[in-house]
């Protein structure tokens, strides 16, 4: 079973001018590729070509001479995995990149590209609400020794309130585009979130430190990473880290948020098909 530890900081100037103070062998630098243009229009771009340009593009930007993680953002199911990993392989070989990860790959794309390279990391989203990779994902990554790094561990904000608690407006990306956070659904998620609440209360935390602990509970290989913009969530955040829950309080946190009351599915729309249910790939041409 592996157990990763990677701090996430995103990196604007200031974060590239303290980079550049610290020693580079103190710092975990993780980046993505996969993704190009904007919201709602995004294309997933795979071809080695492409992997090389974006990690050159990236090592000049960050101006670094390696990055420790370099993930696939999304899966390109155009191209097979053994070209983008082989490529990624190769970045390796070169030493500007030292470990590999995938966001929202299926199982096959897991297996196949950890034949051509080890993986080190998934990236997908793992929370309260959103469960559909304990089936399968979870255990193929610990019988091949895979970190895995949940985004939105918060549900996008919701365990902290967002859509409950706090107004969003309806220019809100979420509010727009996804399901959950939609009018006609966020007024039936509200009784997920007062469950939530009110064992938070119980074990004397906020919501979210009880969301983000039960994430840190699945296992030591399990590292989420919540986003914020504010200190004040950030030392919430952290404050997470210091609960202890039995195998009892696991199993009633879990059951006071049934998958099947959810309201809304986890895709911003239109997104769905990026998602690792569908991430499967071409086969390798035998003759290339």
């Amino acid at each position: 079973m592996a157990e990763v530890q990677i701090p996430r900081v995103k990196l604007g100037t200031q974060g590239l001018e303290a980079l550049k103070q610290l020693p580079r062998e103190k710092v975990q630098v993780a980046t993505k590729f996969g993704i190009a243009g904007s919201f709602p229009n995004i294309h997933v771009k795979g071809s080695p070509e492409y992997v090389r340009s974006c990690c050159e593009a990236s090592l000049k930007r960050l101006d670094v001479e390696y990055i420790d993680l370099y993930y696939q953002h999304r899966v390109d199911q155009t191209v097979p995995i053994e070209e983008t990993v082989g490529e990624l392989k190769k970045l390796v070989e070169e030493g500007k990149v030292k470990y590999i990860g995938l966001s929202e790959p299926s199982p096959d794309t897991i297996r196949r590209a950890h034949a051509i390279h080890p993986i080190t990391a998934l990236q997908i989203e793992w929370s309260l609400w959103t469960r559909d990779i304990e089936d399968e994902l979870v255990p193929l990554c610990r019988e091949l020794g895979i970190g895995i790094v949940p985004y939105s561990p918060l549900g996008r904000g919701f365990f902290g309130g967002k859509g409950v608690l706090e107004n969003m407006p309806a220019s809100s990306g979420l509010t727009a585009h996804h399901p959950r956070f939609r009018a006609e659904n966020i007024g039936k998620n509200k009784s997920i979130y007062d469950r939530v609440e009110s064992l938070a209360k119980k074990h004397q935390c906020t919501p979210p430190q009880l969301a983000l602990a039960w994430v840190l509970h699945q296992g030591n290989d399990v590292v989420p990473i919540p986003g914020t913009t504010k200190i004040k969530n950030l030392d919430q955040n952290i404050g997470a880290l210091s609960l202890k829950f039995t195998e009892n309080d696991l199993r009633e946190i879990s059951e006071a948020v049934p998958i099947d009351e959810v309201a809304g599915t986890r895709h911003f729309a239109g997104t769905d098909k990026q998602s690792w249910v569908f991430a499967n790939t071409p086969p390798k041409d035998p003759r290339v």
